[in-house]
């Protein structure tokens, strides 16, 4: 998984934590708006709930600061209307808390005025969250499957018989040579006188 899809999927879970908070406030009406790249800037989702008085919508955003602090080690880069509790908004740089009282959300509409965003409700968000899981856990069940199997250890070829030690030929010595009798030589054979011719003389 890219750097950037693991940082997109760490920002909608903490929209879905904070989501969670505002549910157990009891905000309603609570939508997140998935906000086109282009026109949104920075932030990637606004996360907006009504509370029904200043009291509430401060506990909400109380809430949303505590949990995601708590659980995440997230804190809001900045907090504005805190001490109205008309609209207070949390700043998280990649999303935005807008905790309304309800005639302020109203007024506003940032519903209207983010035309090309994508709407959803805390359910809708949670479902494809819950998808996009699901994906990257095949995909990377499917990488790790498509990984080259291990190279089995090339078999050692088969050790050669040592040769059978060369018979050793006895080497006589100097003084053996000696000891040993010499062949005796067979006598010549010896050549028979040639008859003298016996001329008598007339």
């Amino acid at each position: 998984m890219t750097t950037t899809t693991q940082a997109h999927e760490h920002t909608r879970i903490l929209v879905q934590a904070a989501a969670k908070a505002c549910e157990d406030k009891k905000g309603t009406d609570t939508r997140i708006l998935e906000l086109d790249p282009v026109d949104s800037g920075l932030a990637d989702f606004f996360l907006i709930t009504s509370a029904s008085n200043e009291r509430q919508a401060t506990a909400i955003a109380d809430e949303i600061e505590l949990k995601l602090k708590r659980d995440f080690g997230v804190l809001p880069h900045s907090v504005e209307g805190r001490r109205q509790g008309e609209w207070i908004l949390l700043d998280y740089v990649d999303f935005v808390v807008h905790v309304f009282l309800a005639e302020r959300r109203a007024f506003y509409d940032i519903e209207r005025l983010r035309k090309s965003a994508r709407p959803l409700t805390p359910a809708e968000f949670d479902e494809e969250l819950k998808a996009l899981i699901a994906a990257r856990t095949r995909a990377a069940r499917s990488k790790a499957g498509a990984a080259p199997a291990a190279k089995k250890p090339a078999k050692s070829a088969p050790k050669k018989k040592a040769a059978a030690p060369a018979k050793k030929v006895p080497v006589k010595t100097a003084a053996a040579k000696k000891a040993a009798p010499a062949k005796e030589k067979a006598p010549a054979s010896k050549k028979s006188p040639a008859k003298k011719s016996s001329t008598k003389k007339k």
